[in-house]
């Protein structure tokens, strides 16, 4: 169909193409439908739970913590897992107080939402006036605050929250041969076989601060530990 131009041109435009503003609308109203996690989602009637045993000397009775999980956007590629409400049991009853008010402020951080990493911490920077102690394997504990705050990290790692530090296969290496060579020595110096249940790491290791584990060993003049490979000489 042919327009008879009956004046001067003054300007022109280029008219576009729709698709484009089509597909980019379609885009961002596919964003603003992802769900994130805020206090006023409303509790499913299921969600996915983990228990966890915590034993220490402090108690002849366990602690059992379990974190259950609300799953956002499933079966969409915006599919997440997130911490929804925390529960801690146990037949010892002495800190039944703030034990219900430490979860019930946990479970309101975590449904407020965003990011939530900073409780680790906090609760594992509680430090017991009476004492920490060490738990199996060797690593430290401040208190049992703080082994909570232990146990919600290994949470978040395992549902994607924490991404975990690897160690890599060069640096590992290391490490292997500086507790063969440290282990060597020591048994050059005392033949004596070591007990059976001893330490994951060399007797008289010192304790780590940043992993908090008696893996500690001087080598070549340097101290290094075996757990997670810090090093004072970098």
């Amino acid at each position: 169909m042919t327009h008879k131009i009956l004046q001067n041109i003054t300007s022109y435009e280029v008219v576009k193409k729709e698709e484009p503003v089509v597909e980019q609308a379609a885009t961002s109203d596919e964003k603003s439908n992802v769900i994130q996690m805020h206090e006023s989602l409303a509790r499913p009637e299921m969600l996915l739970g983990s228990t966890y045993k915590i034993k220490t000397p402090l108690s002849e009775h366990s602690l059992y913590i379990t974190i259950n999980d609300l799953v956002l956007n499933q079966g969409t590629e915006h599919e997440q897992r997130r911490p929804f409400e925390v529960f801690i049991n146990s037949k010892n009853m002495d800190h039944f107080q703030w034990i219900v008010a430490l979860t019930r402020i946990m479970s309101a951080v975590f449904r407020k939402g965003g990011d939530i990493t900073f409780l680790v911490e906090e609760l594992r920077s509680v430090f017991d006036p009476s004492g920490g102690y060490f738990k199996k394997g060797g690593k430290f504990m401040p208190s049992l605050v703080a082994e909570i705050g232990d146990v919600v990290e290994s949470h978040l790692k395992l549902i994607g929250l924490i991404k975990t530090e690897e160690i890599s296969e060069h640096q590992q290496k290391i490490m292997d041969e500086k507790r063969a060579q440290f282990e060597a020595e020591k048994q050059a110096k005392d033949p004596e076989p070591e007990a059976e249940g001893a330490a994951a790491f060399p007797e008289g290791s010192q304790l780590c601060t940043k992993c908090n584990t008696k893996a500690m060993i001087k080598m070549d003049g340097c101290m290094t530990c075996l757990n997670c490979g810090d090093s004072k000489c970098g």
